[in-house]
């Protein structure tokens, strides 16, 4: 069974989703039969590349709050991090154009070390001192996932390598439906949206695998949407 997800790297719930899926996934009898495939999805792809921002500024414009409202928006996600075992940076954080980073993540698919990219990039994003929108660290990333550092680098100075794949995935994302990430789907059958708890991704793993007719499965979770929004649950909900 394939199970396809569509995220981006700049998004908070599709890091905390990855985390949830993988517990979902660890529960599921059949684990070993399931292949996970990553895709490509841009929030801000309108964004010039190398304009970067402050994460606490952006949210702070975007939503028209003052920069402590939009830090208190920051601590509420972080804290859902921290209760999956994730790292997570309220300050000192940058927002900017995701494109090269998707390159990048389509090389290491060809070379077999897409999910070690990933990881890497979620964790230099979200918590470490490491700006994922600078090339030098891109590479460095590339060769902590295990690729080499003179083919990352080469691919990131040609601006055409890898594009259309990563085209072609927000072009599939929009033919299913997709207007916000992370947005999983299931042997092309079944979709799960947003960031949903583990046990939701069992049930829904279980049920793909089963070939049943089959219906949504809970309500959606908090996700990020095409244009930089990210839902924050509502006070007393549950991310």
């Amino acid at each position: 069974m394939r199970v396809e997800i569509w995220s981006d790297i700049a998004c908070p719930w599709c890091y905390i989703g990855k985390a949830r899926f993988e517990k979902g996934l660890a529960a599921f009898a059949h684990r070993d039969g399931v292949e996970v495939v990553h895709r490509s999805f841009e929030l801000d792809p309108g964004r010039a590349k190398g304009d970067t921002a402050p994460v606490i500024d952006m949210l702070a414009l975007k939503y028209g709050r003052t920069r402590e409202e939009a830090r208190s928006m920051e601590e509420h996600v972080a804290a859902t991090a921290r209760s999956e075992g994730l790292g997570y940076r309220t300050e000192g954080r940058d927002h900017g154009n995701t494109f090269d980073i998707h390159r990048l993540l389509h090389l290491a698919r060809a070379r077999g070390r897409q999910d070690e990219l990933l990881d890497l990039a979620y964790r230099a994003n979200f918590a470490e001192e490491r700006s994922v929108f600078d090339p030098e660290i891109l590479v460095d990333l590339a060769v902590e996932a295990g690729l080499d550092a003179d083919e990352a680098r080469a691919v990131l100075a040609d601006e055409g390598a890898y594009a259309d794949d990563v085209r072609a995935d927000e072009r599939e994302a929009a033919e299913l439906g997709a207007t916000g990430v992370p947005f999983f789907v299931l042997d092309r059958r079944y979709g799960v949206s947003g960031g949903q708890p583990a046990e939701v991704f069992t049930k829904a793993l279980e049920q793909a695998w089963q070939g049943r007719v089959i219906t949504p499965i809970g309500a959606d979770a908090a996700a990020c949407e095409a244009g930089g929004s990210c839902e924050l649950p509502q006070a007393g909900a549950h991310a």
